[in-house]
């Protein structure tokens, strides 16, 4: 029996052909597109449960599909690039992205890290109790933050990252232990994704009345502000 809908996004058909073999191993259903164009049209077609996106691609860039899809659907998007360069997964991670991996990549890899995100969109719909510090309002059930009575907008792992610090409120949390709670998988060689997506929490988070504090070298943790 088939799994979820994963759609592969690379012009490059080797490496479509390689996450395609990897993917339908563990039983996986595969669609593919190979332009920015094509891409679109078939997440909203096919409304894939996550989309592996390179960021090279022919008609419409990968950061420009991000960011279109961004505007209308929250479904998990892997990107892939194929320089080191920081800038590249920053500007990724900041259009939306949910995680990312440079080429070239392990495929084992890969595919941990895609059942480690469907596996975070399924447990986050548990219902739970909601957690309350200073004027910010965290509610699990509904995935609503407020500020005050005012709903502030966060995208679907800034929410998590939020309630992994809120359950260890005080505690100093490593990059390596939230990507393990938040993204869901054990430390691969790169943190930058915690960092961007802390930068994004404390911009929200203005007016809380809530910090997240930097240990140099250690990690973040969330304590009650001014």
């Amino acid at each position: 029996m088939s799994k979820e809908t994963i759609l592969v996004v690379d012009d490059e058909q080797n490496i479509v052909d390689l996450v395609r073999l990897y993917l339908e191993r563990e039983a996986f259903t595969v669609a593919t597109a190979c332009d920015g164009e094509d891409a679109l049209a078939k997440a909203h077609d096919l409304q894939p449960a996550l989309i592996i996106l390179d960021l090279m691609l022919p008609k419409v860039d990968g950061w420009e599909v991000c960011r279109r899809l961004r505007a209308h659907s929250q479904v998990p998007i892997l990107m892939l690039t194929a320089r080191s360069d920081d800038v590249d997964k920053i500007v990724g991670l900041e259009l939306g992205a949910d995680d990312y991996l440079s080429k070239p990549f392990n495929p084992r890899e890969l595919v941990a890290r895609v059942k480690a995100i469907l596996r975070r969109g399924q447990a986050s719909v548990q219902t739970t109790a909601p957690l309350r510090l200073q004027r910010l309002l965290v509610d699990r059930q509904r995935r609503e933050v407020t500020v005050s009575g005012q709903r502030i907008g966060l995208r679907s792992r800034e929410f998590d990252l939020l309630v992994a610090l809120m359950q260890n409120q005080g505690l100093v949390l490593s990059r390596e232990q939230l990507l393990s709670q938040v993204w869901g998988y054990d430390y691969f060689g790169e943190t930058r994704t915690v960092d961007v997506h802390v930068a994004h929490l404390r911009v929200k988070l203005q007016g809380s009345g809530v910090l997240i504090e930097t240990l140099r070298g250690i990690g973040y943790k969330l304590v009650p502000g001014d």
